[in-house]
């Protein structure tokens, strides 16, 4: 995210770097800007009186400044805008914000046109190699969707195979921890987002019936959600559950594609399918206590859909365009895990974690081909947990897990 951040801080006068606990936002920002003063707010403490004064405080501290966690400080907001309007320059004010619903709805109500909002996750298999090149495959593959594998460079795979990352999962915290650590982090992560940032977000009573609900929501990882039933299995009315799954959402834990059904007369599925978006936190809430034991479990595949799709949304962060994501599933049995939408055209995305793939394997993107036509989708991509990128069909190619 460095060149986007670099571009839209000498454009917008403040800029929002918004994402889940624990990605990286604030290391980022120390990192892109060393010489920047920086402040890090809290829910209970009022540094400074910020919130008592918020113009003392940008009296005494001018701009630039970084400005952590700025859902605390809601007052801070107004007072900023007063002081962008009366100054002109670029990057005055660079902003944390780990919670979608509070941060989103006072920026867009205190800064609207004045500021670039950037999302930050969890961090790609080419990040972890330190190995980031562009355009990346996702580029490539929008703009030659046919002709894109023969580009496409590919890492080694990463120590411990497959399994090993998905359990371990992508925060930038992890990358150096020993496997006897993770357990204990995830442990801890958990007790604080639901201890802390559920209550400040979801006025949430009852926490425990909250935990329960967080781990109900990593075995439906990769599914299909129906908050009905999804209340019934925790004893809540279905509202109350598409509220907590929205507080996921609002605290980036929780992503959902909405289901395609495009100008088609044909019944299809309108339920969205939903992620938690760290692989590491799902195997944890699911009581997966290794590497080994997510190997032989039954929601392999599901975890590994689940990291493809949110490396998807990593990956289309960084494009100046990104495309829309769906899901798409036909009454007739017909199935895509993701489907991009960019420019008027399609490309169907489909995830086998298997280290072998045959032509059986697209036939969900042949189904969707079929029902909207071969002018308007593209050539798709099954990706797998194999190393070689290759066509596997007239209609797909196979995408490594590891593509760069």
């Amino acid at each position: 995210m460095e060149p986007k951040l670099e571009s839209y801080s000498g454009f917008f006068k403040t800029v929002l770097v918004v994402g889940a606990r624990q990605v990286g936002k604030s290391s980022l920002l120390a990192h892109q800007f060393p010489e920047m003063k920086g402040f890090v707010f809290d829910a209970v403490q009022d540094v400074h009186g910020v919130r008592r004064d918020p113009d003392l405080f940008l009296d005494n501290f001018p701009p630039p400044l970084i400005l952590d966690e700025i859902q605390h400080v809601p007052e801070l907001l107004s007072a900023i805008k007063r002081r962008v309007d009366r100054h002109t320059g670029s990057g005055q004010y660079i902003m944390t914000g780990s919670q979608n619903l509070s941060v989103l709805r006072q920026v867009s109500e205190s800064l609207a046109g004045r500021v670039g909002i950037l999302h930050l996750d969890g961090m790609t298999p080419a990040e972890m190699a330190g190995n980031v090149q562009k355009p990346g495959w996702l580029e490539k593959y929008l703009e030659a969707p046919a002709e894109c594998w023969g580009d496409v460079e590919c890492l080694d795979g990463p120590t411990g195979g497959t399994a090993h990352f998905l359990w371990r999962g992508t925060l930038p915290g992890l990358l150096d921890a020993d496997n006897a650590i993770i357990p204990g982090y995830m442990h801890s992560y958990v007790e604080t987002y639901v201890a802390r940032d559920v209550r400040v977000i979801g006025n949430i009573g009852d926490l425990s019936d909250f935990g329960r609900f967080l781990r109900l929501s990593a075995a439906l990882s990769g599914r299909e959600i129906n908050t009905a039933q999804l209340g019934r299995d925790i004893g809540v009315n279905p509202k109350t559950a598409r509220n907590w799954l929205n507080t996921l959402i609002h605290s980036y834990q929780w992503l959902e594609l909405p289901a395609y059904h495009g100008d088609t007369i044909k019944r299809i599925s309108r339920k969205p399918k939903g992620y938690l978006r760290d692989t590491g936190l799902i195997c944890h809430l699911m009581g997966i206590s290794t590497p080994e034991a997510l190997s032989a479990h039954p929601a392999l595949g599901s975890i590994f859909e689940s990291w493809a799709a949110c490396w998807i949304v990593r990956l289309s962060e960084q494009l100046p365009s990104p495309p829309i994501l769906y899901h798409w599933r036909s009454d007739g049995g017909g199935e895509v895990d993701i489907v991009l939408e960019r420019d008027g055209y399609l490309y169907p995305i489909e995830v086998k974690c298997a280290t072998t793939l045959t032509r059986h394997d697209t036939r969900g993107i042949r189904a969707f081909r079929n029902t909207y036509g071969s002018d308007r989708v593209k050539t798709g991509i099954v990706i797998y947990a194999g190393q070689e990128p290759r066509p596997i069909s007239d209609i797909a190619i196979a995408l490594p897990w590891t593509a760069l």
